[in-house]
């Protein structure tokens, strides 16, 4: 009788070892910090470049329907500084959790002053004092680039996702606006939509510095794809999703930008 007992103990003691096995998957089990699910923290969304955001910080590529997008804009403030505001779409921003994995549309983002680190950035507004502009040694370009929590940065066909706008106290003077032409300096990010067959603004000439980063963005109400004479640079535009191409106008001369697809000429790049 006592044999009896061990051998259905023994039993019961091989189907509770099966049992957890299986509600365990046959593995163990990860444990994360209370409030965070596994793919927060093992972030595998996107696609790990071996490429770099210039400062150390690895871009992870996503598709560009599905991607973060950002616009900065710049105002002088009537006691100090600047206030800088940001759009996100298809983001949010989430200080909570920074320092986990990377989950899609989260994260913050990083100011940038002529390409340099400067602050950053956990909400849609930022304060930019005087003295820390001139404690990073001035500038006049300032960037707003989207990060995932786990502090990779945001790109889309390899370039990270982010928005330019120029540092200064006053507006554009009329006459450049009036002409299509942009400000060679700082003015390196192009804001172009097409629909309906048209294209605003109208196309016109940008002249751009020789050695600055080109920024264009493009938004288009129909599949198309972007192209950058020249440069031989592509992107694809999703109907309805605002793409960022990213370049360096290492070489002067005048360069069309154009869609394949419809065959509408978007700018022309005057560089010198």
């Amino acid at each position: 009788m006592r044999t009896g007992r061990r051998g259905a103990l023994s039993v019961l003691t091989a189907v509770v070892l099966v049992l957890g096995a299986a509600a365990c998957g046959g593995r163990a089990t990860t444990h994360h910090k209370p409030g965070t699910s596994h793919e927060q923290a093992t972030g595998s969304v996107g696609r790990l470049l071996a490429a770099d955001d210039g400062s150390g910080h690895r871009l992870r590529q996503v598709d560009a329907q599905d991607a973060p997008e950002v616009t900065v804009a710049v105002r002088p403030d009537s006691e100090d500084g600047w206030n800088v505001h940001l759009s996100v779409a298809n983001f949010r921003f989430t200080p909570d959790s920074v320092g986990g994995g990377a989950l899609l549309g989260r994260g913050y983002a990083r100011l940038l002053l002529d390409g340099h680190p400067l602050a950053r950035v956990y909400g849609a507004w930022f304060h930019l004092p005087k003295s820390l502009l001139r404690s990073a040694g001035g500038g006049t370009e300032l960037t707003a680039r989207l990060y995932a929590d786990d502090h990779t940065a945001w790109a889309v066909n390899s370039a990270p996702v982010e928005a330019t706008a120029p540092l200064t106290t006053t507006p554009a003077p009329a006459s450049a606006a009036a002409s299509g032409a942009a400000e060679p300096d700082p003015g390196s990010t192009l804001e172009i939509s097409v629909r309906d067959g048209k294209v605003s603004p109208a196309p016109g000439r940008a002249e751009i510095k020789k050695g600055r980063t080109v920024r264009l963005r493009v938004r288009s109400d129909r599949d198309d794809t972007l192209h950058v004479h020249g440069y031989d640079k592509e992107a694809r535009l999703p109907a309805g999703r605002t793409v960022t191409l990213t370049f360096t106008a290492d070489r002067t001369g005048l360069f069309e930008v154009e869609t394949h697809e419809s065959d509408l000429l978007l700018t022309q790049l005057v560089v010198r």
